[in-house]
């Protein structure tokens, strides 16, 4: 069982790659699915749903695309699962007290509704601009070992 879904991965990865561009210049879905090895339409499907969370703006026109609607570091990474995937949880029984008979007295819940809250609060956390940099800092690393061979 994935908690990530493969779309919201995908929707990371392009909102990660809009973070690094230039703000406020608009980056075209192509491009976008191109660099981040996405299918083109999986990528517009996830641009839609991100532009109907809030997440980017659309620009229109032949130099158009997308852009982020705010500072990269002020977007969780919960925020964009929240806008893709729903709200992710480890098991149902956490969705509500209706959702298992056992609520009461079990004895994994407790357990369950600590590891989601952790979960919740590094993604909570985590901004676009934390993974942006950790992404640069990785290719200058990558770019570095490539160097000494």
């Amino acid at each position: 069982m994935d908690i990530l879904r493969r779309n919201t991965d995908y929707a990371l990865r392009l909102m990660v790659n809009l973070a690094r561009k230039e703000p406020g210049e608009p980056v075209s879905t192509r491009v976008l699915a191109d660099e981040e090895d996405v299918s083109y339409q999986i990528a517009c499907k996830l641009m839609q749903r991100l532009q109907g969370a809030g997440l980017v703006k659309s620009c229109m026109g032949p130099k158009g695309g997308f852009r982020l609607s705010r500072r990269p570091a002020r977007v969780s990474l919960l925020y964009i699962v929240d806008a893709i995937q729903g709200r992710m949880s480890l098991n149902r029984c956490l969705l509500s007290d209706q959702a298992c008979p056992r609520w009461t007295d079990c004895t994994m819940r407790a357990g369950l509704q600590k590891l989601q809250r952790r979960m919740e609060e590094y993604l909570g956390n985590t901004t676009l601009e934390q993974l942006s940099k950790a992404r640069l800092q990785l290719r200058r690393t990558l770019k570095k070992g490539t160097r000494r061979k």
